[in-house]
């Protein structure tokens, strides 16, 4: 079953929730149609787990924008990353997308011509199965799995088949979502045609891991946290802003950080004039960072980070398949594989690795962007003429 519903520009579930119908518009045969970039709801029944445990009735929510042809042969899945959500460009309203470079009508990824699929993350908190989802009346909180990113490209491929697109024209993504296309690739090599994999390499590496753990710990370590059983009551804030500070300095450079704010003080703080330590001003990259916390708190819920993150960490493509090479050699995919050259989470090397092992002569697009890891998501406008070359031409 499919449920509609208009976007608010808020995740779908910080809290317990059931899909709520949307406005549905009929198409010109008379059948149900759905606007462009409106949030729905599928549920693809139990799913068995990497880890051997069961989630049961699993929801995925998505969006898509354009027309699925009669082939069922334009289908382009676009995955988001870490914290984002299914909204990859603007719809029947004029809610901006995160990636509008990439996709929409005459970009590099035409809606025009080509039908996109953007699916929330299992485990997330814009639609799909999560954490704060609630089953049996009770939200799954503490009790909620770990999930891989193996697990949610299974989900992902229900959601496919229920849609009728048995190959995807490509599958792409950056950061997080770059791991998810490539496990598409590679888990379902009869289903993904075109692979762009942008600023992730081919597993998580021990200090990506190490910078993560940091992370969740600093939610887990908040006194609202309860163990993951903070429905209902305060949540733990402070610590999901302080997560969303740490990942946020990995996602700049130290280059970017100095030049845009360097040792000043924020407007009239002063940091070495306060007469107790408790007492001191910020300097502009502490607001800077307080901002970035503080945003995340408004929309994002502090168990689906986890779980999300733990997802990330859990990403290896050789995991159980062998050498990287031998476990890269079923993909039968057109690759493209990109790298920020200012990114200090996921290293161009990294990239460069993973091109290397992979099958046939895949060559590495560099995005030039002062301000690390985030380019792949400011500037993936540059890599238009590769993509139109390589893929959508």
């Amino acid at each position: 079953m499919t449920i509609a519903a208009t976007r608010q520009g808020a995740p779908v579930s910080k809290s317990p929730h059931a899909p709520v119908p949307g406005r549905r518009l009929p198409d010109a045969s008379g059948a149900d149609a759905v606007q462009d970039g409106t949030v729905q709801y599928l549920r693809i029944g139990d799913l068995e787990l990497e880890s051997g445990a069961r989630l049961p009735d699993v929801t995925l929510g998505y969006e898509t924008w354009g027309t699925l042809n009669p082939e069922r042969s334009n289908a382009v899945l676009i995955e988001h990353a870490l914290t984002g959500d299914t909204h990859v460009t603007r719809g029947a309203s004029e809610e901006p997308g995160w990636w509008e470079q990439l996709a929409g009508p005459g970009a590099p990824v035409d809606t025009d011509k080509y039908f996109v699929v953007s699916v929330n993350i299992l485990g997330g908190c814009y639609g799909s199965t999560g954490p704060s989802s609630a089953p049996d009346g009770k939200p799954w909180g503490s009790r909620f799995p770990l999930v891989t990113l193996r697990d949610t490209t299974q989900a992902e491929a229900r959601l496919a088949d229920a849609l009728g697109i048995r190959s995807w024209y490509a599958v792409l993504g950056g950061s997080l979502g770059g791991a998810r296309a490539l496990e598409w690739a590679v888990s379902y090599p009869e289903r993904v045609q075109r692979c762009g994999v942008i600023s992730v390499g081919a597993s998580s590496t021990a200090e990506q891991i190490a910078f993560a753990q940091a992370q969740t710990l600093a939610i887990r370590q908040d006194p609202n946290f309860n163990g993951g059983d903070y429905y209902g009551g305060p949540e733990p804030e402070a610590g999901l802003a302080l997560a969303r500070r740490i990942a946020h300095i990995t996602y700049r450079s130290a280059a970017e950080l100095d030049g845009r704010f360097g040792r000043n003080a924020q407007d009239s703080e002063a940091p070495l004039e306060a007469g107790s330590l408790a007492g001191r001003g910020r300097y502009q990259v502490e607001s800077y960072l307080d901002h970035q916390g503080n945003k995340l708190v408004h929309r994002f819920d502090a168990n689906s980070y986890i779980a999300i993150t733990e997802a990330l960490m859990s990403h290896d493509i050789s995991r159980d398949r062998g050498a990287l090479t031998e476990a890269l050699a079923p993909a039968t995919a057109e690759f493209l594989v990109a790298a920020v050259d200012s990114d200090r989470l996921y290293f161009p090397a990294q990239s460069q690795a993973l091109a290397e092992a992979l099958p046939g002569d895949v060559t590495v697009h560099t995005i030039e962007a002062p301000i690390g890891h985030d380019g792949f998501l400011t500037e993936i406008g540059q890599l238009n003429d590769q993509l139109r070359q390589y893929f959508f031409g």
